[in-house]
């Protein structure tokens, strides 16, 4: 009786390094159709010029900050609110408020409101609002010079939508 113990051959590793890659290219091409078909992130036009003018925007920032001007935004249904007021509570002399509505991922939904003036301080729009997530920015302008520029995250399930 003869035994035969080929143990392992060429045509073994072939098929090893074969199914190795065939793995490695599958995971691949995965991520590559993930990474493409969805978004995870803002949107910035041109990552150079950001970077380039993120210190002026830092001072300008902490300029606004130290001003004492707050803005408080209020959404009920579809009445969209934003009062703003100084240190002492009075309200902020500003002409025109305009608020970008940006989702945390993806940007097909974003969208902008230009705030008319109901009262002093006081800006109100109508608008629905999808449900989920929503980061708020807020630009106050009094003359054409930006008074208050902040950003806000919501989930329109806090507000009882």
């Amino acid at each position: 009786m003869k035994t035969s113990a080929q143990g392992f051959t060429g045509l073994h590793m072939l098929l090893s390094t074969s199914a190795f890659f065939c793995v490695v290219i599958a995971v691949n091409v995965t991520m590559a159709f993930y990474a493409s078909s969805r978004w995870s992130g803002l949107v910035v036009e041109n990552t150079y010029v950001a970077s380039q003018e993120f210190n002026r925007k830092a001072a300008a920032m902490k300029a606004m900050a130290t001003s004492g001007i707050e803005g408080t935004l209020s959404i009920k249904g579809h009445e969209i609110r934003y009062d703003i007021h100084d240190k002492s509570g009075s309200p902020a002399i500003v002409d025109d408020v305009v608020l970008n509505f940006k989702r945390p991922v993806g940007d097909h939904e974003d969208f902008h409101l230009t705030l008319r003036k109901t009262a002093a301080g006081r800006f109100e729009a109508e608008h629905g609002l999808a449900e989920g997530d929503w980061i708020v920015e807020a630009i106050s302008r009094n003359g054409g010079v930006v008074v208050m520029h902040e950003a806000k995250r919501l989930d329109t399930a806090e507000l009882g939508q």
